[in-house]
């Protein structure tokens, strides 16, 4: 009878563990932009940024971050990819006024990536890492 109580406390311990683990884990990615772009009316300089996103579902509100600043706040879609990303990178489409938007966001080694709405933008659109 003790030994039963003890493996299920134990399982219960285990699997409360896992899901704070799980819980637990950042949606949260290291970003290098190599050449200015647009997201939301805000030009971003080049350099190391971090992406922050949260949110149930496909759809996630995304924050952007160099160092502690707040840069942009925008929706984005996670679509999956077929294998992990070898690196940070970001795809940019061409506005009309021939500047880069941010486009998309694809996390150094996550199987996923995040697409910005750029139906207000141009429709060519090039990754860039």
């Amino acid at each position: 009878m003790k030994r039963s109580r003890f493996a299920v406390a134990l399982s219960a311990a285990a699997l409360l563990f896992a899901s704070a683990a799980i819980a637990g884990e950042t949606n949260k990615a290291s970003v290098n932009i190599s050449q200015k772009v647009s997201v939301e009316g805000k030009t971003l300089d080049t350099g190391k940024y971090t992406a922050e996103w949260e949110g149930s579902g496909p759809n996630v509100q995304v924050t952007l971050r160099r160092g502690k600043d707040t840069v942009a706040t925008f929706p984005a879609r996670i679509n999956q990819e077929p294998s992990a990303n070898l690196d940070d990178a970001v795809g940019t489409t061409e506005a009309p006024d021939g500047s880069k938007q941010l486009s998309s966001i694809y996390p150094n080694g996550k199987r996923i990536s995040l697409q910005l709405d750029t139906s207000n933008s141009g429709s060519n659109a090039s990754p860039s890492r």
